[in-house]
């Protein structure tokens, strides 16, 4: 058990399509949930965005369809959580100066504009560092002469920034940090050595304005008065209650999915699809498909991510009536084993890892193939997995010992399709938990358990205290 079954502990998480919102007990069942539509939309010179208007906007109508499916069951609107857990989508680029103003459009992880800067910082640094990135998309500001440059006091991610809005406090999850700047190991801060590097390069000291980095059950700041009237404007949440480090999705995916020890992987399918493995030993850090990151409790996460997920299928799904679930069963039930000669991509964006750099989404079929409906579904369903697959396969090529997925993420919701998809495109087992929809926001939430579990004196690590909890 987490601590009881009376306890409640609130997680959040931004994604790319949904603001999720989740409560949980002690013993991780969902007492509650909400959520926000929205969407990025495309700037221009292969940059994407959301506004941090609509975030804050979103934030607090998500926590308000939570509020009131909590009240529905239970009679009455929470007033406190024991813990409260912020995550979001990892990397992109948000900065801000000295009075808090937001100094350049938020550049999203989709963004592929800063291929020099991350070419050059992968050089520089002798690892792969993907253009994405925080780091990279500052390096890149600099090679541009953006003049905001010299008015940076505080970069941080989107899960940072909501944090910092809730709690006064610039900090951020081991996880969501390790998709920031390269960490050390050994001391979970920054890496010295290519902080340095970066200074003699740029004369920027990345570490005077990006935030603190903490592990898991650390101490991230309470719930102020403002942060407690942005989450909920009717006033009914009181301020005080502590919150954990926010986390990036792909963390908060591992512990969703129980798939954070050495040897297990985590598969998320959203807008993007990543599809992340916990490290048994280490490998070479220069192929330029594979990613590194941290897990919250900081062991090494390898990750093969693909830019494109389930955007051009949506758009198929509304035109033949938005039953996304009846589309997906037909689609498996009815289509033939080659789609009927129907072809499908699904690059709305570019797709580094198959060498597309700019959109390209295509229908397309022989002459004389059966163009059914569950035929184009099926195609669509087919083309989400082919970038992850490839990055499968340089993972396996590079040594990693995979023996299972598990998936989480909205197309996980019907069951028995989205994982059986996956695992014919990857080669390898994908299984899928109960809470599949929720992945993220499950997650984050057991990891503010785990602050309310450190605050009571507790001492599991994080990877054992998580095993506790009875999906």
């Amino acid at each position: 058990m987490i601590t009881g079954n009376d306890s409640m502990f609130l997680g959040i998480e931004l994604g790319s399509t949904r603001i999720k919102a989740v409560v949980i007990d002690g013993s991780g069942a969902v007492l509650a949930k909400g959520a926000f539509a929205w969407e990025n939309s495309p700037l221009g010179d292969n940059v994407w965005s959301y506004g941090l208007a609509d975030a804050r906007a979103g934030l607090a109508a998500a926590y308000a369809a939570c509020a009131d499916d909590y009240a529905a069951r239970r009679g009455e609107r929470p007033s406190r959580f024991d813990a409260i857990g912020i995550s979001a989508m990892m990397h992109g680029y948000l900065v801000f100066d000295g009075d808090g103003r937001q100094l350049a459009p938020f550049r999203t992880w989709r963004s592929t504009n800063a291929a020099k800067a991350g070419a050059a910082l992968s050089s520089l640094f002798g690892i792969h560092l993907p253009n994405r990135w925080p780091v990279a998309q500052l390096y890149q500001s600099v090679l541009d002469g953006e003049e905001h440059v010299r008015r940076i006091a505080f970069q941080t991610t989107l899960a940072g920034y909501v944090h910092f809005l809730l709690t006064g406090r610039r900090a951020l999850g081991l996880n969501d940090a390790s998709g920031m700047f390269p960490l050390d190991a050994n001391s979970q801060a920054y890496d010295a050595r290519l902080v340095g590097l970066f200074r003699e390069k740029t004369g920027l000291d990345v570490t005077a304005f990006f935030p603190d980095v903490l592990p898991a059950g650390a101490d991230a700041g309470c719930l102020t008065e403002e942060g407690a009237r942005l989450l909920d404007p009717s006033g009914t949440l009181q301020p005080g209650i502590p919150l954990c480090p926010p986390e990036g999705d792909v963390g908060t995916g591992l512990v969703a999915t129980g798939a954070i020890r050495p040897g297990m992987g985590s598969a998320s399918v959203g807008t993007s699809v990543f599809a992340t493995v916990v490290l048994d030993q280490p490998i070479a850090k220069t192929n330029p498909h594979i990613d590194f990151a941290s897990t919250p409790a900081g062991d090494d996460v390898a990750m093969v991510h693909s830019n494109n997920g389930c955007g051009e299928l949506d758009k198929w799904v509304a035109l033949f009536g938005g039953d996304y679930g009846a589309l997906l069963r037909e689609a498996m039930e009815k289509s033939d084993p080659d789609c009927g000669g129907v072809r499908a991509t699904n690059w709305i964006a570019a797709e580094p890892i198959l060498g597309v750099d700019a959109p390209a989404p295509c229908l397309s079929h022989a002459p004389d193939a059966r163009l059914t409906r569950a035929n184009i579904v099926r195609a669509q369903l087919n083309a989400i997995f082919v970038a992850i697959a490839e990055g499968v396969r340089l993972l396996e090529a590079q040594g990693v010992r995979m023996t299972r997925f598990v998936g989480h993420g909205g197309l996980f919701k019907t069951p028995g399709v989205a994982q059986k998809a996956m695992s014919e495109a990857i080669g390898v087992p994908v299984d899928c938990p109960a809470e599949a929809g929720e992945g993220g926001a499950w997650g984050i939430a057991a990891l503010a358990a785990y602050r309310a579990h450190v605050l009571a004196g507790g001492a599991l690590p994080l990877v054992d205290f998580l095993e506790t909890i009875h999906r």
